[in-house]
């Protein structure tokens, strides 16, 4: 059975992901938008207790990966998970696994 070529920039695509969210804060700031779906930064980092600079570095870097989105409401941007972005990784990661 032919072993499948490995594509280079999916491999790298992945990998880039799997190091965004691989950080605790981030992984703090999907957990709670996963329960609360939606907040803006000064919801973050006043939970996550961090400084607002922080909360939007470690945003951004979710946004750029693909798997935050975000709205702007009024002088309020919004933050949320970007649909089936998260389930898609998580599938890579068990097919992978298997």
């Amino acid at each position: 059975m032919a072993q499948p070529k490995l594509d280079a920039k999916k491999l790298e695509e992945a990998a880039s992901k799997l190091r965004a969210i691989a950080h605790p804060m981030r992984i703090a700031i999907i957990d709670m938008l996963e329960k609360k779906e939606q907040m803006n930064v000064t919801e973050i980092y006043e939970a996550l207790k961090i400084e607002q600079a922080s909360a939007s570095h470690h945003l951004n870097i979710l946004k750029t990966k693909g798997v935050l989105d975000s709205r702007r409401s009024g002088k309020k941007t919004f933050y949320y998970l970007r649909e089936n972005a998260l389930n898609m990784i998580i599938e890579c990661i068990n097919k992978c696994h298997s």
